[in-house]
């Protein structure tokens, strides 16, 4: 068996739709290995369909990791998470596998894997209890504007549809006097094992199609029925997300279901505008075009050396 200095994890990342979840099940079944997911909405047994969560025949007898761990009504953070997989990690995989590969778009869950998380100060019970009242009353635009003017470094790269960000940065930012930002400057941990880093992407017209097209595969498949189901839960800051928050609104009398349909591809395409940012931001990833996969393959073979 291989040291632990030769143990690796392959990360995929990259924008909604772009192919992730099929190239990591290729690579998965070239390297003999397993999937961590790295997506913050498909650890939550509740959401399926709106987290385009691979089914057992998409699996393809891959095992995969923090797939339907978690329930919609627990607080799941990034730190929870980089616990969890070092975890997993280093006693059960590693142990057995030589290589991992994890993927995902959540870009604060993947820093929270390559870099480690700063230690964030503990807010007041009563601070969060307001802002969770006022994201019930108001809505979250206002609460991201108001993180956008205490923090535009954050916000600029922040997903500001996510309501548990945007909170726990206001916790800081208002709890502290500074900067939810300032936070996130300590250097990077060391890890048992090294990260490859890889990036996809492909043309945005063609990503954007790609986008329209699972959504439209989404509504077709009972998304509307989904976010209907968790009505209750709709406050819980896994649902506070492009893909069901769109649809509570129509559910509302808000709009209508055309407009619907047109906010959630919308707000799809920007969210993946977003993620892109985050990542090209993180300057250490190789970036390949989603369908090149020979490329990708003769990166880890020459970046694997076991």
């Amino acid at each position: 068996m291989a040291t632990a200095s030769t143990k690796y994890a392959i990360l995929i990342v990259g924008p909604t739709a772009v192919g992730k979840t099929a190239l990591s099940i290729q690579l998965a079944h070239l390297l003999d290995t397993e999937i961590i997911s790295a997506d913050s909405r498909q650890f939550y047994r509740e959401l399926t369909i709106g987290t385009a969560k691979p089914t057992q025949d998409e699996m393809e007898g891959v095992k995969h990791h923090f797939i339907d761990s978690h329930s919609i009504t627990s607080y799941y953070s990034a730190g929870d998470f980089e616990r969890d997989v070092v975890k997993l990690l280093e006693e059960d995989i590693f142990k057995r596998k030589d290589v991992v590969i994890i993927t995902g778009g959540s870009g604060l869950f993947v820093k929270a894997l390559t870099d480690g998380l700063d230690e964030m100060p503990e807010a007041p019970l009563a601070l969060r209890e307001q802002l969770m009242k006022r994201l019930e009353t108001e809505g979250l635009t206002p609460l991201a504007n108001q993180l956008q003017q205490l923090d535009p470094v954050y916000a600029s790269t922040a997903d500001l549809q996510n309501s548990q960000r945007v909170i726990r940065a206001l916790e800081v930012c208002l709890s502290t006097g500074l900067p939810f930002s300032e936070f996130h400057k300590k250097s990077k941990v060391q890890r048992s094992f090294n990260f490859i880093k890889i990036g996809i992407e492909r043309p945005r017209e063609e990503l954007y199609e790609r986008i329209n097209q699972r959504m439209d595969l989404m509504l077709a498949s009972g998304l509307e029925a989904e976010a209907q189901s968790l009505l209750q839960y709709r406050h819980h800051n896994a649902l506070q997300t492009v893909g069901y928050k769109e649809i509570f609104d129509y559910l509302d009398g808000n709009y209508d279901y055309k407009t619907m349909v047109e906010l959630l591809k919308r707000n799809s395409r920007r969210y993946a505008k977003r993620q892109m940012t985050w990542f090209k931001n993180q300057d250490d990833f190789r970036w390949f075009n989603a369908q090149d996969f020979d490329a990708i393959r003769a990166f880890i073979q020459a970046s694997v050396h076991i």
